[in-house]
Formats: C-alpha cells, sequence, structure tokens
C-alpha cells in the first residue's frame, strides 16, 4: 500500500518535457525528466538501509545513512521549498516540503538554507556536520522521507521498485 502511494505521487508529479521539437503537424514525442537526485555528490554508499516501524511508535529506522565526509555538500534530492531549518534533539536539520506532500530531512547539517529557500534538486541546503549520530565511528547523513505522517525508503525516489503481476484469479 504505501509503495503504491509513492509511486503514485512521483508519477503524477514528474514532470514531462518533449525530446525534440515539434515537426509541422506531428506531436512531439514525451519523455519524463529525472526530478529525484541522490542528496550527495559522488553517489554514496548506502550505510544503512530503510526499516519501516510495524507501528508509529516502534522501533524502526525511519530513513537511510549514507556515507559521507564532514563538510560534504548536503543537496536536496528535489524540487520544492525548505520547510524547516534548525535544531533538532543537537543534530541540525533542514527538511524541504515536495509537490504531492512529499517531505524529505536530512541530518545533520550545518550551514543551512533558510525557511521559504525555494530549490531544485541538486541544489545546495547545507554541508554536513560532525554529529554523535548512530554511524559512528564513520560520518553519515540520514535522509528520510514522508507522505503526511507515513514514513517511506527515499530509495524509492531514485529507483522505484518494479511492479509485479499477479495471476488472474479464475471463478
Amino acid at each position: 500500500m504505501v509503495r503504491e502511494m509513492l509511486l503514485a505521487a512521483v508519477a503524477a508529479f514528474t514532470p514531462s518535457v518533449s525530446s525534440a521539437p515539434p515537426t509541422a503537424g506531428a506531436a512531439a514525442p514525451v519523455v519524463p525528466v529525472r526530478s529525484w537526485g541522490w542528496p550527495l555528490d559522488p553517489r554514496p554508499a548506502v550505510a544503512r538501509p530503510f526499516r519501516a516501524p510495524p507501528t508509529p511508535w516502534s522501533a524502526g529506522h525511519r530513513g537511510v545513512d549514507l556515507d559521507a565526509g564532514v563538510g560534504q555538500v548536503v543537496r536536496s534530492a528535489g524540487p520544492g521549498v525548505v520547510s524547516f531549518s534548525g535544531m533538532v534533539a543537537g543534530q541540525g536539520v533542514v527538511v524541504v516540503t515536495h509537490a504531492g506532500g512529499l517531505r524529505t530531512s536530512y541530518e545533520p547539517v550545518a550551514r543551512r538554507a533558510a525557511v521559504g529557500l525555494v530549490v531544485r534538486r541538486g541544489d545546495g541546503i547545507g554541508v554536513l556536520a560532525a554529529g554523535a549520530g548512530h554511524c559512528l565511528p564513520r560520518t553519515c547523513l540520514h535522509w528520510g522521507l514522508r507522505r503526511g505522517t507515513t514514513y517511506l525508503d527515499p530509495l524509492y525516489l531514485l529507483e522505484p521498485p518494479l511492479p509485479v503481476l499477479l495471476p488472474l484469479s479464475r471463478q
């Protein structure tokens, strides 16, 4: 159910552009533009994957941890508006709100972008700060994704799961 909601949101808000100028009387083909990207460059290794909690109050890992270095530029994974930039439990956090009710979060972040800043995919929103996180002794960026109150795996933005076709039941 959650995967289907995310796929629908991503599909509904992925802009399209023509891949070639239209010729007289012919419709131009439409090719989707990649709206989402990694929040770090170069592409980081995933140090710890997403693990959905069975209930909202249960233990889980509500995001992914990406290997990174202190001072590395943290980038917005997609177009949106910075809706939060501040400290939470001693960690610098930036939240970007995207179309379709999606919100990505990034921590620990220093030199954070200001609330209200309109960002595109790949725009810098801060730098990775040294933090007393759960990646020690390594440094990592915790990247989260939510739609409403539901936590989602942010890697689905980059590589949506392939649909699974089920056989029709015969009755």
